[in-house]
């Protein structure tokens, strides 16, 4: 949480900078945008598993509302084991993505392209580890623990 919030807070700070320079200086910050953008999607990627942790995602919930207590738990525990065999398949792409971009370098930085794909493979992980859990002890897993 605490690296989501810095990142966030770069970002944030990043983008105000660029502003300031763009609009009261006439002149820019060159690697503002990919830095900004590269901010972005970590603060995402790693946001993502603990939404995930407490199964906050959006979702439409008319079929699930009608089962009984004991269907919706089976059908929470089938849909995090597909779930999580989808954040496997993430994983090994985001794998192959990072090796294949780690080469190449950012156009304004001598940063590899291939760290976006990084906070991917973090994220995938991190949700899959979420995901198993949900399957094998259920819904109620975290309850009472949301803060």
């Amino acid at each position: 949480m605490v690296v989501i919030v810095v990142a966030m807070a770069a970002m944030t700070l990043m983008v105000s900078l660029q502003v300031f320079w763009r609009y009261v200086l006439g002149s820019s910050i060159d690697s503002a945008d990919e830095v900004s953008r590269l901010f972005f999607v970590w603060v995402i990627f790693l946001a993502i598993p603990h939404g995930i942790k407490y199964a906050v995602h959006v979702g439409i919930d008319l079929l699930i509302m009608n089962l009984s207590p004991r269907n919706k738990d089976r059908l929470f525990r089938l849909v995090s084991v597909a779930s999580a065999v989808l954040m496997a398949a993430i994983f090994y792409a985001a794998w192959v993505a990072t090796l294949d971009k780690w080469q190449e370098l950012m156009p304004t930085l001598p940063i590899s392209a291939g760290i976006y794909y990084v906070a991917v493979l973090i994220c995938a992980a991190h949700s899959f580890v979420h995901l198993v859990l949900h399957a094998w002890l259920g819904s109620r897993i975290w309850e009472g623990r949301l803060s």
